[in-house]
C-alpha cells in the first residue's frame, strides 16, 4: 500500500461527509448556497427584486414590472464564485518526529488530505504547497475531478528537508497564494515566533484567512517520562542525553512560553490556531474542530 493510498481511509472520510469547511470572513470564491457572497451586484445571478431607490441604475430597472405594476423596481443579483483553499504542508525534517503512534508528518498529510476531500465535495478550488525552508512543491488551486490524485501524489513524491528555518518557505508559499481565499498551514511551527508573525502577516496583508493546525508528538510536548531520556534533533542530528526529571520543569516552562508567544501573535492577526497530537484520533480531533467553527457561523 502507498503512503497515498494509506491517507485516504473511506472510513475516515465518510464520517466528514456531513462538516462543511466555511471560511469565517468573506472572501472571493463563496459556493453557491455554502458560500454565497452576502455583496449584490449585477453580473451574474437573478437574486430578487427591490424598489428603485434614488440613484439606482436604470438599466437594471425592470420596465414590464413598471408597465403591469406603474411602480419602479430593480433587479438584484448574486456574486457568486468557488472558494480558494490553500493548503500549506511543512515537510521540513522535525515532522518526522514519531514517538507516539503515527509520526507528525504522516498525521498531517492525512489532515491535508482530508482538507482538501472536504473542499472538493463543495467544488471548491483546492490546491497544495510543501515547504521548508523554501517551496518544495506546489499545485495550483483546482477544483477538477482528479485534484485529489495530484495532491496525493505530491505528498507521497516529496522528501522531508533537513532544514534549522522553515518561515523562509512560508514566504516564497505567500507569493503563490495569489487570489484571496483560505490559508490552511500545517506544521510543528519549530522557531522563531517573531519570525513566524512576520510571515503570517504576508498572507493577512493579502487578505487570506489563515489558520494554523500545529501539530505535537506528545513527548514533545508535554515530556510525560522517566529516567535518561535522549534528545535528537532530527534536523541538525545533534543529541543530548539527560534525564528527564531534572530538566521537566525547564522544558515545559520554555514550551509554555514558545507556545504562549505563537497564540498572542494569532490572535493579534485574528488567526485561528489549532492544537493536535498525534496520539489523537484524527477524524474525531477534525470533526470536533469544524462543528464548533461552524457554529461560529450561527
Amino acid at each position: 500500500m502507498t503512503v497515498a493510498q494509506e491517507l485516504v481511509d473511506p472510513a475516515f472520510f465518510s464520517r466528514l461527509e456531513h462538516i462543511e469547511l466555511r471560511a469565517r470572513s468573506i472572501v472571493e470564491g463563496f459556493l453557491t448556497g455554502l458560500h454565497r457572497s452576502p455583496y449584490v451586484g449585477f453580473s451574474v445571478e437573478f437574486s430578487s427584486h427591490r424598489e428603485y431607490v434614488a440613484g439606482d441604475d436604470p438599466r437594471h430597472v425592470n420596465w414590464k414590472i413598471y408597465a403591469r405594476q406603474g411602480r419602479l423596481y430593480v433587479k438584484e443579483y448574486s456574486s457568486e464564485t468557488n472558494l480558494n483553499l490553500y493548503l500549506m504542508l511543512d515537510v521540513s525534517s522535525s515532522m518526522d518526529c514519531a514517538n507516539t503512534g503515527v509520526g507528525k508528518r504522516m498525521y498531517a498529510s492525512a489532515l491535508a488530505a482530508a482538507l482538501a476531500v472536504l473542499a472538493l465535495k463543495q467544488h471548491d478550488a483546492v490546491g497544495l504547497t510543501t515547504f521548508a525552508d523554501r517551496v518544495i512543491g506546489h499545485l495550483a488551486p483546482r477544483a477538477k475531478a482528479r485534484q485529489l490524485d495530484e495532491i496525493l501524489k505530491l505528498i507521497e513524491v516529496t522528501e522531508p528537508c533537513p532544514v534549522s528555518e522553515s518561515y523562509a518557505g512560508l514566504s516564497q508559499a505567500a507569493e503563490l497564494a495569489t487570489r484571496c481565499g483560505l490559508v490552511v498551514i500545517i506544521s510543528d511551527f519549530f522557531g522563531d515566533p517573531a519570525q513566524l508573525m512576520k510571515r503570517l502577516e504576508q498572507f493577512r496583508y493579502r487578505n487570506h484567512e489563515v489558520l494554523l493546525f500545529h501539530i505535537w508528538d506528545r513527548y514533545e510536548r508535554d515530556l510525560p517520562i522517566d529516567g535518561n531520556i535522549c534528545f535528537h534533533d532530527l534536523e541538525t542530528n545533534e543529541t543530548l542525553t539527560t534525564q528527564a526529571e531534572a530538566v521537566r520543569e525547564d522544558y515545559l516552562r520554555a514550551v509554555n512560553v514558545w507556545r504562549n508567544e505563537i497564540e498572542q501573535g494569532c490572535l493579534q492577526l485574528a488567526i485561528d490556531r489549532v492544537e493536535l497530537t498525534t496520539d489523537e484520533p484524527l477524524d474525531r480531533a477534525l470533526l470536533d474542530y469544524l462543528v464548533r467553527r461552524s457554529k461560529s457561523f450561527g
